[in-house]
């Protein structure tokens, strides 16, 4: 199988040895994004909704090296450090998933790189 990697500088750069996203099989494996500004390197911090949004762009920019939307996404995977932030994080999630929904799971784990609160990462297909 044939794989291609997908690098966005509208997206962080990986912070450790792997790539922002790889298409194989038809379908882009984005990894987990986390709340960086790509543009300064700098966390954004705050609230849970703003470093959602930032997780969301930073996916979005992904999503579009590839030539991809949020609506070729058909998996998510949500990890939290508190699921107490769930109807945060889904309320901001729901702004960019507005009909047909890819399917989806939400973790609680005990941390997350640079000590974020939400990390996302998506399957998308064409």
């Amino acid at each position: 199988m044939e794989k291609q990697i997908i690098q966005s500088s509208n997206a962080p750069a990986p912070i450790g040895p792997y790539s922002q996203a790889v298409t194989a099989g038809g379908f882009t494996f984005v990894s987990g994004q986390v709340a960086i500004n790509p543009a300064t390197g700098d966390l954004v911090t705050g609230d849970i909704a703003t470093e959602t949004t930032q997780v969301m762009e930073n996916l979005k920019a992904v999503l579009s090296a590839a030539g991809l939307t949020f609506n070729d996404v058909v998996k998510t995977t949500i990890f939290l450090t508190k699921m107490s932030n769930f109807a945060a994080v889904n309320e901001v999630y729901g702004k960019y998933f507005t009909a047909n929904f890819p399917a989806r799971e939400t973790v609680e784990v005990s941390g997350l790189p640079k000590g974020v609160n939400v990390e996302i990462s998506v399957i998308a297909g064409k």
